[in-house]
C-alpha cells in the first residue's frame, strides 16, 4: 500500500522578486497521482530553490540528496510553520523510502500535530505502520481514514486480525457482507479466524443466538453453515441451508451451499436448480462460479440427461469476457472423446479471450487433430501477433502449412520458432521432422536428409 503524494505548487507572481507561495513536485510515472494543494506561506528564493532541487532528486531516487536540499530548505524556511510543514512532509517520504521508518513517522507526526485533519500524510504515516508492522498504532488513524473512505474498513479487518482482535473482526466482516455481498479474501479471513480461535462450538451457539433473535440476517445463517460443514456436521449444515431458504426463498447464496447438500443427497432435480441459481447470481463471485461448475461438469458426466442444459449454463458466463469457461467445457468433452463438441466450445472461448494461451493451444490441437488446417493456420498466425516469442505457436502453424501445401511459409515459421526454442527436446524433434516434410514436399531431398539426421540426433528421456 505505496500511496506517494504529489504536492502541486502554483508559482504566484510574475517577477522572481515577487515571493512565490507555492511550488510544484514532479512524480515518478510509478506513483500514484492523488494530488493536494498546500499552502507554503511566504518563501524565499532560497527555499524555492532547495525544495525544487528535493523534489527533483526525490524523482530520480536520490533520497539522501534529497533530505540534505530540504534540510537547507528548512533553514530558508526562517521559522515559517506552513513551509516547515511541507519541508516534513517530504522529509518523512524520502526517510520512508529509505526505510529509516522511525524519523519518517517523526515527521510524519510533526505535520499532523499542526494539521491533524491532513489525509495524505495520514495514508502516509499508515503506509509506515504497516510496513513497520506497528499494528496497533495503525488502528485508531485508519478509523479515521474510514471516515473519508470506507474501503478502509477491509484494512482495519484485517488489522483487527493481526492484533488478535478476532471479536471485533468477526463484528466487522458481518457488517461489511451486510453492505458490499460476500468476498472470497472475507470469506477466507473469517474462516482462518474460526481456525486460529479453535472455538468453533462457542461461535455456533452464538451464531444460533443471533439468528433466533434476529432471524432475517442473511449472513448469519451462511457464517453458521460454513461452520456446521467445517466441524464435519453435514447434516446440520443442510439443514441450516434449508431454514435459510425458508426464511428467506429469495436468497441466492445460500444456493451456493444447497446445490451441493443436494448432489450429496441424490436430490439431482433440485441440486441443478440450485446450480442454476448460482450460474445467474449478481452476488456471487465468478471464481465460486467456477467452483460450482466443475461440480456440474461432473454432474452432466454422471447424468447425461442434464446435457441440454450446458448451453443455459455458458450463457450464464457470457458476460464476464472469459473464455475460461468454454475452456473448461471443451476439456470436458475432450475427455470424453467428443471432439467436435469439444472444438466448439474451445473456438467460442478463444473469441472472447484471446489473450489466453492455454485456450489457443489446446484450440491448435484440436484444430490440427480433426484436420481444420486453414482454420489452424488462421488462428496460429493470429495467436503469434499476441504470443510472438512462444516456439510451439510456430511449430503448430508450421504443421498446419505444411498440410496446406504452403511449405515455403511453413518452412519460415518453423526456422523462426527455433529461435525461440528452449531446452525441449522433443519439440525440437518435431520443428526438424515438419522442416523435412516440407523439403521433401518442395523436393529438396538434401535438406531434408539433413533435417531427418538433426531429428534422429535427439535423444529423448523415456
Amino acid at each position: 500500500m505505496n500511496r506517494t503524494i504529489k504536492i502541486v505548487i502554483v508559482i504566484l507572481g510574475i517577477l522572481l522578486s515577487v515571493p512565490a507561495a507555492y511550488a510544484q513536485e514532479e512524480k515518478a510515472p510509478e506513483e500514484d497521482s492523488a494530488t493536494v494543494n498546500e499552502d507554503l506561506g511566504t518563501v524565499t528564493d532560497a527555499f524555492q530553490e532547495n525544495f525544487f532541487e528535493a523534489l527533483k532528486q526525490k524523482g530520480i531516487e536520490n533520497y539522501e540528496l534529497a533530505l540534505d536540499a530540504l534540510a537547507r530548505a528548512e533553514r530558508a524556511a526562517n521559522g515559517n510553520e506552513e513551509n516547515i510543514a511541507v519541508v516534513n512532509f517530504e522529509k518523512g517520504k524520502n526517510l520512508a523510502a529509505l526505510e529509516r521508518y522511525e524519523e519518517a513517522e517523526t515527521n510524519f507526526n510533526s505535520v499532523l500535530s499542526s494539521q491533524p485533519a491532513n489525509i495524505d500524510v495520514q495514508e502516509a504515516l499508515y503506509d509506515v505502520y504497516y510496513e513497520t508492522r506497528a499494528y496497533d498504532k495503525a488502528i485508531p488513524l485508519v478509523k479515521k481514514l474510514i471516515k473519508k473512505d470506507e474501503d478502509y474498513k477491509e484494512d482495519l479487518v484485517n488489522l483487527y486480525n493481526r492484533t488478535k482482535q478476532y471479536d471485533k473482526a468477526l463484528e466487522l466482516l458481518d457488517e461489511l457482507d451486510d453492505a458490499w455481498g460476500e468476498s472470497t479474501y472475507r470469506n477466507a479471513l473469517r474462516r482462518n479466524i474460526y481456525k486460529v480461535t479453535g472455538n468453533s462450538e462457542g461461535a455456533i451457539t452464538n451464531l444460533q443466538d443471533k439468528i433466533d433473535e434476529n432471524p432475517e440476517n442473511e449472513q448469519d445463517y451462511l457464517n453458521l453453515i460454513f461452520l456446521y460443514s467445517e466441524e464435519g456436521d453435514t447434516e446440520k449444515a443442510f439443514e441450516t441451508a434449508k431454514e435459510l431458504l425458508k426464511n428467506q426463498p429469495e436468497s441466492e447464496l445460500v444456493h451456493f451451499a444447497l446445490y451441493k447438500f443436494y448432489l450429496d443427497a441424490g436430490q439431482k432435480e433440485k441440486a441443478f436448480k440450485s446450480m442454476d441459481v448460482v450460474f445467474n447470481s449478481t452476488k456471487i463471485e465468478k471464481e465460486s462460479k467456477y467452483k460450482v461448475l466443475a461440480d456440474f461438469i461432473s454432474f452432466v458426466n454422471e447424468n447425461p440427461a442434464y446435457e441440454a442444459n450446458v448451453d443455459a449454463v455458458v450463457a450464464s458466463f457470457n458476460n464476464d469476457g472469459s473464455g475460461e469457461v468454454y475452456e473448461t467445457l471443451g476439456k470436458y468433452y475432450a475427455s470424453k472423446g467428443e471432439k467436435e463438441v469439444a472444438l466448439r466450445f474451445y473456438e467460442k472461448g478463444v473469441k472472447l479471450d484471446d489473450d489466453n494461451y492455454s485456450l489457443l493451444k489446446n484450440t491448435l490441437l484440436l484444430q490440427l487433430d480433426l484436420q481444420k488446417n486453414t482454420e489452424a493456420a488462421n488462428l496460429s498466425e493470429e495467436a503469434l501477433a499476441t504470443f510472438p516469442a512462444q516456439a510451439f505457436l510456430y511449430l503448430l502453424n508450421g504443421v498446419a502449412h505444411n498440410r496446406l501445401g504452403t511449405n515455403d511459409v511453413a518452412i519460415e515459421s518453423l526456422e523462426t520458432g527455433l529461435d525461440f526454442l528452449l531446452d525441449d527436446p522433443r519439440v525440437e524433434r518435431d520443428f526438424y521432422d515438419q522442416l523435412r516434410l516440407a523439403y521433401e514436399a518442395k523436393g529438396d531431398a538434401n535438406k531434408a536428409a539433413s533435417f531427418k539426421l538433426k531429428a534422429a540426433q535427439i535423444k529423448l528421456d523415456n
